[in-house]
């Protein structure tokens, strides 16, 4: 079929149609629950990593209902964070980087972390996805987060030809709109999952079909 030229305006509408009514990205769900300091939204970022919503949103409802501050997590015992967050993807790591980070934060940035990218990923093991991803949602900061969903789909597009999600993040920052910098991770994650998947995506119910690109899609439903 004939495709139109991509509207960013309309894509987005169209994304918060199609997405309404879909399970939130975890860190957007637990920012509107009120988890809205740039520490809990790292730590949620840290737990979210290798792992699916499912099993990282209940680990850090889980660890903050043991504390929500860094001088709490930082005097916690190093089991209880582990026992919080056991289910996750390298949770022994993720712990001991967990506490690291609440100690620096109480110790030498004043109890607060900052909502500084610099200061965010001088943090031993935090990188600019996270970092973006943190300061979008924690303080509504433009930043890009390319997550895979986020890189596959814009590529999908054909908005972007990028080989990794470095060079996915670098074109968007050329092509996208700010206001869109923090929203394009909100929606395209739910999308991705359920209608824009990485195999034989929904293309025939897809609201975005007549716009898209569909590159490097050779089987569809």
């Amino acid at each position: 079929m004939d495709k139109r030229p991509f509207d960013v305006d309309e894509a987005f509408r169209r994304l918060r149609e199609a997405t309404r009514d879909f399970p939130q990205a975890e860190m957007f769900a637990l920012r509107d629950e009120g988890f809205t300091s740039v520490f809990e939204q790292l730590v949620s970022c840290i737990l979210s990593i290798r792992t699916f919503d499912e099993q990282s949103g209940p680990a850090a409802r889980r660890l903050f209902a043991l504390g929500r501050t860094p001088a709490v997590i930082a005097a916690l015992a190093p089991e209880a964070i582990l026992a919080a967050i056991a289910n996750v993807t390298f949770a022994p790591a993720k712990a001991t980087q967990i506490q690291a980070i609440a100690r620096r934060t109480a110790d030498e940035l004043g109890g607060e972390l900052p909502a500084d990218f610099a200061v965010l990923t001088s943090l031993k093991g935090v990188g600019p996805k996270c970092a973006n991803l943190t300061l979008g949602v924690a303080r509504g900061v433009p930043a890009i987060a390319v997550d895979v969903h986020v890189h596959r789909v814009t590529n999908r597009w054909g908005v972007v030809h990028a080989p990794t999600p470095e060079a996915t993040l670098a074109q968007l920052e050329s092509w996208l709109p700010k206001d869109y910098w923090v929203e394009i991770n909100e929606r395209l994650v739910p999308f991705g999952k359920r209608i824009c998947t990485g195999r034989a995506p929904k293309c025939s119910t897809c609201p975005l079909l007549e716009m898209c690109a569909q590159v490097g899609v050779t089987d569809h439903r």
